[in-house]
């Protein structure tokens, strides 16, 4: 695999691991400054130079974007993917999660658990804004700060109305956010690689000082996630639209509240912390990626006659309920399980003892009348004439 690590800071520590991890996997690796790219565009023709030559051809890229150079960075990610490298992240990814106020407005129409918060710009809004997340002490927030930079603690609802305004004079956009109390100080670090959660650790505080960040000097320690808190991490990763991220949460007393979502998360602390190699995991997971990519659905309708996509519904009383993907023996009925849906959350490419519960959806390729056979009679009524749709289709390529 030929890999780009985007990076601004060939010398940081996450730089240095990422591109150390991936020649001791015999890969080619080369940290490419992102503000050294120009992008071209012309018809049917996207393309970069950097450093004023032509950009030869990578396999994928590994952005480590900072924040300081978001517009820019998000717009060179953009044109990788325009030009169909696979990007570990994705430039809507960064974005989404790099506005605090956007990645909040998100996970809360998903149910994800967050400390309550509210965004206003009028000094008349702000008393019952402090109201409503329920009063001082209140953590006030730049929507884009980093590494704990941007975040104060309110004590009174005297000191919340003075920061406020004063941020608010200098054109800066804020947050009012709930203290969590119980969190103490403390929070969770899980780091997320695909559909797993690969490292976690604990942050904890010290002194006087609130954040938990380690550039605050917060001390951490390595910790044993429960299922509740590696689900929620991996789901809020997915909902930015990211594949590796850092997920950020309070310990609270209904479970974990979700703090924000990191699309460049460092790897020194967790890897000191933990002892684990995550950046060997990192360039596994991008290696893995280029190996087997997935297959865009319009190719695989182009497959063969009688073969397509369609969506199975595991109703109560299924017999697929309490069964595995495996059990199902959908393999043996040359039927690929695509994606799994359960909820608000997506599982791509599902392992095969992966149970299935009522209620679950599966995206599925393989032979349509094998799958209409799994449809539920009234589900199948109404879908008919789409099945048919793409079967013509099929028939006319």
């Amino acid at each position: 695999m030929k890999l780009a690590i985007l990076s601004c800071a060939p010398k940081a520590y996450s730089t240095r691991r990422l591109q150390e991890a991936a020649r001791q996997r015999e890969h080619q690796v080369r940290v490419l400054n992102t503000l050294k790219f120009a992008i071209d565009l012309e018809r049917g023709s996207p393309s970069l130079h950097y450093r004023q030559k032509e950009l030869s051809h990578y396999d994928a890229v590994l952005p480590r974007i900072g924040a300081s150079i978001t517009y820019y960075g998000t717009a060179v990610v953009r044109q990788f993917q325009e030009m169909d490298v696979f990007c570990a992240n994705t430039s809507h990814g960064i974005l989404n999660s790099r506005d605090k106020l956007r990645s909040l407005q998100i996970l809360s129409r998903h149910h994800v658990g967050l400390p309550r918060t509210s965004f206003v710009r009028d000094k008349k809004d702000v008393l019952p804004a402090i109201e409503r997340v329920g009063g001082a002490p209140v953590i006030i927030k730049l929507i884009e700060g980093t590494q704990g930079i941007g975040v104060l603690l309110a004590e009174t609802v005297k000191a919340a109305e003075s920061i406020i305004e004063l941020l608010q004079s200098q054109k800066q956009n804020v947050l009012i956010q709930k203290f969590v109390a119980e969190s103490k100080g403390r929070d969770i670090r899980a780091f997320v690689v695909g559909d797993q959660v690969v490292a976690a650790m604990r942050r904890v505080a010290q002194g006087q000082e609130f954040r938990s960040n380690v550039h605050r000097g917060g001390i951490a320690e390595p910790v044993e996630l429960s299922e509740q808190y590696r689900e929620t991490a991996v789901r809020c990763t997915q909902i930015m639209g990211l594949r590796v991220a850092g997920v950020d949460m309070l310990e609270g007393e209904d479970g974990p509240q979700v703090m924000e979502v990191n699309s460049s998360p460092g790897l020194e602390g967790i890897e000191t912390c933990t002892g684990l190699d995550i950046a060997g995991a990192v360039i596994d997971y991008i290696a893995a990626q280029v190996d087997f990519p997935e297959i865009d659905v319009r190719q695989r309708l182009t497959v063969s006659r009688g073969y397509g996509v369609n969506e199975i519904y595991v109703p109560e009383g299924s017999n697929f309920v309490g069964q595995s993907i495996a059990q199902t023996k959908l393999w043996e009925n040359d039927v690929n399980v695509l994606t799994l849906y359960r909820g608000a959350k997506v599982i791509p490419n599902p392992r095969a003892e992966r149970t299935l519960e009522a209620g679950d959806k599966l995206l599925c390729f393989g032979k349509l009348e094998a799958m209409r056979g799994m449809i539920p009679a009234r589900t199948r009524r109404r879908r008919r004439p789409a099945v048919q749709e793409l079967d013509s289709s099929i028939a006319a390529q």
